[in-house]
């Protein structure tokens, strides 16, 4: 992200456009369109607030070829807005972007080949037995010695047992839920706080009255 706002920076100076506004993503699958500074640039671009818009390559503006070519062929012209993709030589004002369509199209492939091959590699894990996950679930710990293996966290998978055997007896999970709170036995994400498997600052504060 450092990389693309040196570029666009650059690129922007070298051509006189001084006053600039970064709208940034980050985080979020250039697939999904809704992304928050994605729809704020809109917004702006709607109410006349901007009247330029340069990225890095078409893919930083979108990998949905349909959407993506609503915004570039209808929507900015509508609005007078002049587009620029750095690296793939687009410029709205030059008349000759034949080839973004395709470009399009391509950004789009590239990103349902990367989510199909990462399912891939996870069906296989799964199938070998291997796990999946970052984290160890509720009632289990991970093996120090080998992170990939999982062992039973005795305290834990006491409290999951008995969750088990509640539901075979009929209770809810808010009845579940209200008698483990009333026995004062911590959620699964206290619980990990509370063995520094997680960190305190990032959790919020529960309290018991």
């Amino acid at each position: 992200m450092v990389n693309q706002k040196k570029i666009l920076k650059k690129y922007a100076l070298d051509h006189g456009y001084s006053n600039h506004l970064y709208y940034v993503d980050d985080g979020f699958s250039g697939t999904n369109l809704n992304r928050p500074d994605f729809q704020r640039m809109i917004a702006d671009v709607e109410s006349g607030k901007i009247k330029r818009i340069i990225v890095k390559d078409m893919s930083r503006l979108g990998r949905d070829y349909l959407q993506v070519g609503m915004y570039t062929e209808i929507i900015f012209p509508d609005h007078d807005i002049h587009f620029i993709a750095v690296n793939d030589g687009v410029d709205s004002t030059q008349g000759d972007n034949e080839f973004t369509p395709f470009r399009n199209i391509i950004n789009e492939w590239y990103a349902k080949d990367t989510s199909k091959k990462i399912r891939a590699v996870k069906k296989a894990k799964g199938m070998a037995g291997e796990h999946i996950g970052s984290h160890a679930p509720y009632g289990y710990l991970k093996n120090p010695d080998n992170l990939k293996e999982w062992l039973v966290d005795d305290e834990a998978a006491a409290i999951v047992r008995e969750i088990f055997s509640l539901c075979v007896e009929g209770y809810g999970p808010t009845q579940i839920a209200n008698l483990l709170t009333d026995r004062k036995v911590l959620c699964p994400t206290m619980y990990a706080v509370s063995k520094g498997l997680k960190q305190p600052s990032v959790i919020p504060e529960v309290l018991y009255q």
